[in-house]
């Protein structure tokens, strides 16, 4: 029937009777248009040529703050007929929004929140536009925060409660809304929420708490949002979230290992929760999922760990309580975000630690399993930080033993690749561990240096225009230090290195000028 009513040209006269002043018309007008609008393209798009949804979102700023049944079934129609409108619409959404429905319905919802029908109505049609990311700006600008937690406070039945969640989880992405969410206490009502069905096997109840559980953690995800509710870690949000750390529920575990690493998003809160003893209960929950653990669960714990670990002061002090064996364990994991976060957490608590860094490079399990993810293809993140992970055992450790250990465990060509990687930070990682090698073991590493074509690779990074002026420095350094090998020297030789080198004497950057200098000077007496 609604093609029908477009072609028969009646979608003009029915949005004129949007005019009238009679009430019965304009409820069955908004009736009719909205089951014109509902599922049919054509049917929306004269709605939109005859200027229809203008004249509804007029309606419902006039009409929003009369409170008779009459009004109320007016605007109701109203509403749904706007999300007829709208309903999976991205361009159509985004015009209600510039025609300004997200405040009138806002206020709407804030007037007639006694009735149910209309309430509905604003959650779905909100639940909609707030998927646009054009929205948050709009909503953000509105008093959202307060009617949304003052409504969700007063429902008792699951359904009601589900349909504030799903409005409420496209909004908390955006940061304001965040901030706005906990002034007006939801944090209260999702802890409450968790108490409450934290013990129940009930369907309902376990997917309320994952809800209530997950929002939590999206509102720490505001660097404004996650500060206040930490509030110097003797907030009682922060307190009651830490307790969910030993519960035996694995939801609980997740939200609170997740929380905890939103809370380490700087340092001043990370050195306050190691001195406080968070990394002993992430241990201690990490030792309860090592066989056939929640993958979840152990990803979320090595998250929080690796964040608590950036701060220099936390370094030695997780090192001597144990973490990089409870981190080893997951060792074994073929879950490539276990892997991805192991390899994160181990670089930050070795950066600039001698003594770790020389012992985890001469563990031969570790060291043999890294040169097995530089080549996971298929996982660009773990192949990444096991090379990053490899280079930072050298360059930390400067250990002679260490370079033997991955040169035996064929890591070498691992190393040798990163330093063509697209990333500058880790191109520099591996020509400062590649000149290491070539200063403390050149002897060892000489064979697969040579057939990983290292020579080739370097005269092609000097050559290149693009490469940062760190990577022309490094790599330079790294050619005076292969000159004691007598074959990587005749490479050297072959590839007419001192062309290359002395046009780089004129180069911007002073220290890339000197170097160059230098290394013109140290080819010219070997040659």
């Amino acid at each position: 029937m609604r093609i029908p009513c477009v072609d028969a040209g009646l979608i003009s006269p029915l949005v004129q009777l949007l005019n009238s002043k009679d009430q019965e018309v304009l409820l069955q007008t908004g009736r009719a248009l909205g089951n014109i609008c509902y599922d049919s393209h054509e049917g929306r798009s004269a709605v939109d040529q005859a200027g229809g949804a203008q004249i509804v979102i007029d309606h419902l700023r006039s009409l929003c703050s009369i409170t008779d049944p009459a009004n109320e079934k007016l605007l109701t129609v109203f509403c749904g007929m706007l999300m007829n409108y709208s309903n999976e619409n991205d361009s159509l959404q985004a015009q209600l929004i510039n025609m300004g429905v997200i405040p009138t319905l806002v206020k709407l919802l804030g007037i007639h929140c006694q009735n149910a029908a209309l309430t509905e109505m604003c959650l779905v049609a909100f639940g909609n536009l707030a998927e646009l990311e054009s929205s948050k700006e709009q909503f953000a600008g509105t008093n959202i925060a307060e009617e949304l937690v003052k409504l969700f406070k007063k429902q008792i039945e699951h359904d009601k409660r589900e349909m504030i969640f799903e409005v409420l989880a496209p909004l908390a992405e955006n940061d304001a809304i965040k901030l706005q969410l906990v002034e007006a206490g939801l944090v209260e009502c999702l802890l409450e929420i968790v108490q409450q069905k934290v013990d129940s096997d009930k369907e309902d109840d376990i997917a309320e708490l994952k809800t209530a559980s997950d929002l939590m953690v999206l509102l720490l995800l505001g660097d404004e949002s996650m500060q206040k509710l930490f509030e110097g870690g003797k907030g009682n949000v922060f307190q009651r979230v830490l307790s969910w750390i030993p519960s035996s529920n694995h939801q609980l575990q997740l939200a609170g290992a997740l929380a905890i690493a939103n809370f380490a998003r700087n340092d001043g809160n990370c050195i306050h929760m190691v001195d406080h003893g968070i990394v002993e209960k992430l241990m201690d929950l990490l030792d309860r999922h090592v066989e056939d653990g929640n993958v979840t669960v152990q990803h979320a714990a090595l998250s929080a760990l690796r964040n608590l670990a950036i701060p220099v002061v936390n370094k030695a002090k997780m090192l001597s309580a144990g973490v990089t064996e409870a981190v080893l364990k997951f060792l074994k994991s073929e879950m490539p975000p276990v892997q991805f976060k192991l390899l994160g957490t181990l670089r930050m608590l070795i950066d600039a630690q001698a003594e770790a860094a020389e012992q985890l490079g001469k563990n031969v399990k570790l060291v043999e399993r890294l040169v097995e993810w530089c080549e996971a293809k298929d996982h660009a993140g773990v192949m990444g930080e096991s090379n990053r992970l490899l280079s930072a055992l050298i360059r930390h450790s400067k250990s002679k033993d260490v370079i033997k250990t991955i040169v035996q465990s064929g890591g070498i060509k691992h190393l040798v690749t990163m330093a063509t990687s697209e990333h500058v930070i880790m191109q520099n990682e591996a020509l400062v561990a590649l000149a290491l090698i070539a200063a403390l073991e050149l002897g060892t590493a000489e064979k697969d240096l040579e057939s990983a074509k290292l020579v080739q690779i370097l005269h092609r990074l000097l050559e290149d225009e693009r490469s940062a002026p760190e990577i022309k420095y490094n790599s330079m350094v790294l050619i005076c230090a292969l000159m004691g090998s007598e074959s990587l020297h005749k490479e050297v030789q072959d590839l007419a290195f001192l062309d290359v080198v002395s046009k780089l004497r004129s180069h911007e950057n002073k220290s890339v000028a000197q170097q160059a200098s230098l290394t013109e000077q140290r080819l010219t007496v070997e040659s």
